[in-house]
């Protein structure tokens, strides 16, 4: 059964398509009309002037209305080339407004679970601790799944203001030199100690490469993507972080076994609010805001993104940052 929406999108549509041929015909009546008249005028003009036995007239009257409707067809295929291009410029706003509904519908939905999820998890673990007694052992593993979830809200909610500032004018990077070996490094390690049992984040990183940028913003975009990784891999998948020089360029490469991207997908995942499916039918958490962030911070660090295929199966995210020269950090 079709929802709402895409029953309004359909009747839209075909309102919007009724009024384009309505037009058309209306163009094209009164184009028949036009040049009707113009011919009824000028022949009434060549019966009076054959009265008058103005004969020499008649060539005069003959040129003039092959001129007038020379002048109305030019003005007509003018008007008509206009009204199409106004009609297909007016076609993709309507669906491209139609689309940005759909996806600010998908992230009211999706952003409703993901605040609600955490939050009621977090008052049933504290309304546990207050009605029932438990060893240390156990009070301190409920706690530490409160403050996980905690995190977990905190992320988002990080996530939601950031996306909020990258589009701020105002926006600045706080550029610095950062060994991004040794960065990539301790995150891939805090990381490894926060992952559930089975999942296996696993490093391939060149020494003492250094690159200029923000590093609080180079581990937003590091974690999106690892997080974006692990949620669409199997469970206790592996993930592979990656990282060498090529050709003057630092090469990030966060590669999972996940189901991968269709290639008529890829286009629109850094898109603002953007997640494959439908939201009401989708298993994974997530805003669609993850990707969209690290899209703009690399357009902000001048640094190139891009998404490939992994074999047999998953996706390959590619981070390139310009390397500069080695920094004695001392």
């Amino acid at each position: 059964m079709q929802s709402n929406e895409s029953v309004l999108v359909s009747r839209s549509l075909l309102i919007f398509y009724v009024l384009v041929v309505y037009v058309f015909l209306q163009f094209l009546w009164w184009s028949y009309l036009l040049f009707n008249l113009n011919g009824e005028v000028s022949q009434l003009k060549a019966e009076i002037a054959l009265l008058k036995g103005e004969d020499n007239n008649m060539l005069i009257y003959s040129q003039a209305l092959r001129n007038k409707w020379l002048m109305i067809f030019g003005e007509g295929m003018v008007f008509l080339i206009l009204l199409s291009l106004g009609i297909i410029q007016t076609r993709k706003t309507f669906k491209k407004e139609f689309a940005l509904m759909r996806q600010q519908k998908n992230f009211l939905l999706s952003i409703t679970h993901e605040l609600k999820s955490p939050l009621a998890s977090i008052k049933l673990y504290l309304q546990t601790l207050n009605k029932r007694e438990f060893d240390k052992e156990k009070r301190t593993e409920i706690i530490g799944k409160a403050i996980s979830d905690t995190d977990r809200l905190d992320n988002l909610v990080e996530n939601m203001l950031l996306a909020s500032r990258v589009e701020n004018a105002n926006f600045q990077l706080d550029i610095q030199d950062i060994n991004l070996s040794a960065f990539l490094n301790d995150y891939a390690q805090k990381l490894n100690n926060k992952l559930k049992d089975g999942a296996l984040l696993k490093t391939n990183i060149e020494p003492d490469l250094y690159m200029q940028g923000d590093k609080l913003y180079l581990g937003s975009m590091v974690e999106n993507l690892l997080e974006n990784a692990f949620k669409y891999s199997p469970e206790n998948a592996e993930v592979r972080l990656s990282l060498h020089a090529d050709d003057g360029w630092a090469v990030i490469k966060i590669a999972d076994q996940g189901h991968g991207i269709p290639s008529h997908e890829k286009e629109h995942i850094f898109k603002k609010f953007y997640r494959a499916g439908n939201e009401e039918t989708r298993s994974t958490k997530g805003t669609g805001l993850g990707l969209y962030i690290v899209s703009k911070l690399a357009l902000m660090h001048k640094a190139m993104l891009q998404v490939h295929d992994n074999q047999p199966k998953g996706s390959i995210f590619e981070l390139k940052f310009k390397l500069c020269n080695y920094i004695n950090e001392s």
